[in-house]
């Protein structure tokens, strides 16, 4: 197998990781908003908080998911050039997922601190 069939194999490795990827946040962007409608015109407000970890879930695989692809994309002959973009964006997204499994966390020691029998 040549460099350009790896190529082009990794490319259609990236793109269908990639779509898995984008589909695992959308799915989870159309559940959780579902979840806040239902929850909202049934006037539990107060537990929007369960639709907001929800979402979270979903955007931090998701996230992993892109974190993926960008490996991918640059496991066959990267340049410097692509390694800098490469660290740059897995800087990013690993601070977002970060921050994500923080707020996670949080809201769910909040959420059971606030559900637990007085």
């Amino acid at each position: 197998m040549t460099e350009e069939n790896l190529k082009d194999v990794v490319d259609f490795m990236v793109l269908i990781v990639e779509s898995i990827g984008a589909a695992i946040i959308f799915v989870g962007a159309v559940a959780a908003f579902i979840s806040f409608a239902s929850r909202l015109f049934a006037r539990r407000v107060v537990e929007i908080t369960d639709a907001r970890l929800f979402l979270a879930r979903f955007l931090a695989l998701g996230l992993e998911f892109q974190l993926a692809a960008d490996i991918l994309r640059t496991a066959v002959a990267p340049s410097f050039e692509q390694i800098g973009k490469l660290a740059a964006i897995a800087a990013i997204r690993t601070a977002l997922n970060f921050f994500l499994h923080q707020e996670i966390k949080s809201e769910e020691a909040e959420t059971a601190k606030a559900r637990a029998p007085a």
